[in-house]
């Protein structure tokens, strides 16, 4: 039992040990030459522009419901009141 928990400590202290890091490289990021990257950052630029055009529909969509849902608004407080009236 006494080798077990000697021998669990040691694993632990091992792994847990700084030794076993990465330790960041001094080498500034450069930009990828590698085609597949290139790729999928050109796919990333896609959709977000793409996310871009939706957004800005949808924006122009919910101003044109909100301008159609104030006349209908107006139409039927009319319709009301018109009938009250009578």
């Amino acid at each position: 039992m006494g080798r077990l928990t000697a021998a669990v400590f040691f694993a632990t202290a091992i792994i847990t040990s700084p030794v076993w890091a990465q330790t960041a490289t001094g080498a500034p990021a450069k930009a990828h030459d590698d085609h597949l990257v290139q790729m999928r950052q050109d796919i990333l630029a896609a959709r977000k522009e793409y996310k871009r055009k939706v957004a800005e529909a949808q924006n122009v969509f919910d101003q044109q419901k909100a301008g159609a849902a104030k006349e209908r608004d107006a139409a039927i407080a009319a319709a009301r009141a018109t009938a009250g009236q009578k």
